[in-house]
């Protein structure tokens, strides 16, 4: 049992793995081959080892202990939370699906109710037969309402005759979302707060000032920016509240922020850890001790990785990005149920969404240990490298006088556009993958009846109440631009019917008519493949008896110079010959008029939208 399992094996250094890999790589750049570039500004190597993290500060902390990295808390349980909308003022339907839900395994429900003031007749519809203090209860979207929610609450609660300290509440009241989402800014804000924190003086447990991180993540902001911009809001209430005379500690302790969870594993894990040390050490900047450095965090998967098509795909998305959370040591979570997007969640989504969290606690025990990513060269690493990124950019919007100044200059929105354009190309290219949108799609799918136009096409934002001080985030899904495509043929009438005619070598003519039938399904297109054609002449009569609005040349490179100018010359006007590939012999064919292909590198959704254009299939 004392004997070391690998101690009969020499120790490998670090420069002995980069020969082996610079000799493997055949001349071709290191860099450009095997070294990430994120969206975050910093570059991840391919492989870390124990003297990369001799260097790192991350490593000085311990789970409870300041800085928090390792968790604010000394065991891994998070609330499992489902939220019920009440934005329709139905608060009896509300209060029997929250009922149903807390039977089932939720411990912190959320009421959305649509910035609505609830009278405590309302209120008390709306919690019927649900103790206050035995779950925690959310209040969103109820910013500009938010005081007369509180009292309601508040009222009730006393009613039911529990103790102050019992009671685990939240409410959103999030001025500073209003400016990222609507461009508007209420001038008594910060006076509401603070009289907001004074009525809840006596209710340890109630946190009444939100941060909303996961606004920044639906306009396709970065990690690095995600945090930054939430973390410099939560300075701007600390520092407009204390000028107003509130401690610096009572405000801490009234926090919440509520940040999205992305999709890339790992970044997610490191970005939970990286927050809490980035927020303890600006409250402590405050002078603040003790409990009041840890931040309180609720998690809600992304809303911007969700997608019409394909949509039980989502149910993948949520739960990876539910073992991010987990593992992290959020301490809250909501996972979206997968119809999410596009209609109101069924009783089915909600309960699939709900036992994701129950199986991840109950089977996989992810509540067991604290900080299971802790030692783990590369997660230690990003880590370090997101808190440092960060901080950068935290520095830079207080420089220009904190998240409000910077906001109005446009330096928030520019940034993040930024980015959201480099995600945008990268889908459009494929060199980032939305499965069973931008790839891999269901063939066979149509567009129900509850997906409509202003589902899939990106709209802006809702309308806007009050005099805008500054130009909001455009919040938007990443599959949007696809989707849109795919529905203006579904709804077109017709659906346009592309033929593989394969021919040749069979490895290349199978792989390039897998390839291509993938290709054009993205946009909905109907496919027909085929295994592989005896002659070119075959091929073509059967592509002309199919109708075929697309004929797709599949085979090696070598047959295309002979073979692509008989298919064209054949063919005629009566389909478009589209070649799959980009052959040595390209130049060659464009000179004989063959001017269509498709590879790789091809722009799919431009190069799908020219194909709908020229078989008339209009735009949204």
């Amino acid at each position: 049992m004392t004997q070391k399992l690998f101690a009969e094996f020499p120790p490998v250094s670090t420069e002995q793995w980069e020969e082996v890999i610079i000799k493997d790589l055949k001349g071709a750049d290191y860099e450009k081959k095997l070294v990430w570039k994120t969206h975050e500004g910093f570059s991840v190597r391919p492989y870390y080892r124990a003297e990369n993290l001799s260097e790192l500060k991350v490593l000085d902390s311990k789970p409870g202990c300041f800085p928090y990295i390792r968790g604010t808390k000394n065991c891994n349980n998070w609330l499992v939370r489902q939220d019920y909308c009440a934005c329709d003022g139905d608060y009896e339907k509300a209060n029997k699906e929250a009922l149903d839900g807390l039977v089932k395994g939720v411990e912190a429900v959320g009421f959305c109710i649509g910035g609505k003031a609830l009278s405590v007749e309302e209120m008390s519809t709306l919690l019927n037969g649900i103790k206050v203090d035995a779950c925690e209860i959310n209040f969103c979207d109820c910013c500009l309402k938010a005081k007369e929610v509180i009292s309601s609450f508040l009222a009730v609660a006393k009613a039911q005759g529990v103790k102050p300290e019992d009671i685990k509440a939240s409410f959103d009241f999030d001025p500073l979302r209003t400016l990222t989402t609507k461009g508007t800014l209420c001038d008594k804000a910060f006076e509401s707060l603070k009289e907001a924190i004074e009525m809840v003086a006596e209710y340890p447990g109630i946190r009444v000032i939100g941060v909303e991180a996961y606004e920044f993540n639906k306009a396709g902001s970065s990690i690095t920016q995600e945090l930054a911009f939430a973390l410099a809001a939560g300075n701007e209430y600390l520092a407009k509240l204390t000028e107003l005379g509130v401690e610096a500690k009572e405000v801490a302790k009234r926090i919440k922020f509520t940040f999205s969870v992305g999709s890339v594993y790992f970044m997610e894990i490191a970005k939970f850890r990286a927050v809490r040390a980035l927020w303890a050490n600006i409250v402590d900047a405050y002078g603040v001790e003790g409990c009041g450095q840890k931040i309180k965090v609720h998690a809600v998967t992304s809303l911007w990785n969700q997608t019409v098509y394909d949509s039980y795909v989502n149910m993948l998305r949520g739960t990876t990005e539910a073992m991010s959370a987990a593992i992290a040591g959020v301490d809250s979570l909501e996972v979206l149920p997968f119809d999410y997007c596009y209609k109101a969640p069924s009783e089915f989504s909600n309960r699939i969404a709900r036992n994701i969290q129950i199986i991840l606690k109950e089977e996989s025990h992810f509540n067991k240990v604290v900080d299971p990513a802790a030692g783990s060269y590369y997660i230690e690493t990003l880590t370090q490298s997101i808190l440092d990124s960060s901080w950068a950019l935290f520095k830079e919007v207080e420089a220009k006088g904190g998240y409000v100044a910077a906001f109005k200059e446009g330096y928030v929105q520019s940034e993040i556009k930024a980015v959201a354009a480099k995600r945008d190309k990268n889908l459009a290219t494929r060199k980032e993958t939305i499965l069973g949108t931008n790839q891999f799609p269901n063939f066979l799918e149509k567009a129900g009846a509850e997906v409509s136009k202003d589902v899939v096409l990106r709209g802006g934002n809702n309308n806007v109440n009050g005099e805008q001080i500054a130009e909001p985030l455009e919040a938007y899904r990443g599959a949007q631009a696809f989707e849109a495509m795919r529905y203006a043929t579904d709804i077109s009438g017709k659906q346009p019917q592309v033929f593989m005619l394969t021919f040749g070598n069979l490895a290349m003519c199978r792989a390039r008519a897998q390839f291509s039938s993938n290709f054009f399904a993205v946009a909905g297109f109907k496919v027909v493949d085929n295994n592989r054609f005896a002659t070119v002449e075959e091929g073509i009569k059967a592509a002309l008896e199919a109708k075929a609005d697309i004929i797709v040349a599949c085979s090696s490179d070598d047959e295309y110079a002979e073979a692509v100018p008989v298919i064209a010359e054949q063919v005629g006007d009566k389909a478009i010959v589209v070649v799959a590939g980009d052959p040595a012999c390209r130049a060659e064919l464009e000179a004989k008029g063959i001017a269509n292909y498709i590879h790789v590198r091809c722009n799919i959704l431009e190069t799908l939208k020219e194909y709908q254009a020229k078989l008339g299939i209009k735009e949204l």
